[in-house]
């Protein structure tokens, strides 16, 4: 798992419209990337849900928020769809970019955490071991005190 001040890995995912997401075309801006482990969960749709009331305030700040799970491109549309998700969701499905940060359990799934990215490429906070539905709202006060002092 990246450490904090230490560079994000780059990845390249579609998202759920099939589109190509890269990170480092990112670069410049703040990224929240959350992973969670399988969609239409309870927790991972709490948490999603969450990030979908409160995305208002991240594009605010200009912030890029994307979620990334082991689904399918596929199960992503859909889990999109359904809870009216503004942002990008983004499926790993060949498990590279959980392994590549550090996330992917024994049950091939992702943990839950939360990266937060500088514009710089690096990974300026971890968020972990909390509760689905305080992820969001973690970051968005995270990312509310780091851009308040610029």
């Amino acid at each position: 798992m990246p450490n904090e001040g230490e560079e994000a890995p780059d990845f390249e995912a579609l998202d759920q419209d099939g589109n190509r997401v890269r990170l480092s075309d990112h670069r410049g801006k703040w990224v929240v990337l959350y992973f969670f482990p399988k969609a239409f969960t309870p927790g991972c749709t709490r948490e999603t849900q969450e990030f979908s009331t409160l995305w208002n305030e991240f594009a605010k700040l200009g912030v890029e928020v994307f979620g990334i799970s082991v689904d399918s491109v596929n199960t992503q549309r859909r889990f999109a769809e359904r809870y009216g998700v503004k942002f990008k969701l983004l499926s790993d499905k060949d498990k590279s970019i959980s392994r590549a940060y550090g996330v992917l359990r024994s049950t091939g799934t992702a943990e839950r955490v939360t990266f937060i990215i500088n514009p710089d490429g690096k990974v300026a906070k971890v968020i972990k071991d909390v509760k689905p539905e305080e992820h969001p709202r973690k970051a968005l006060e995270y990312l509310s005190k780091a851009l308040g002092g610029q």
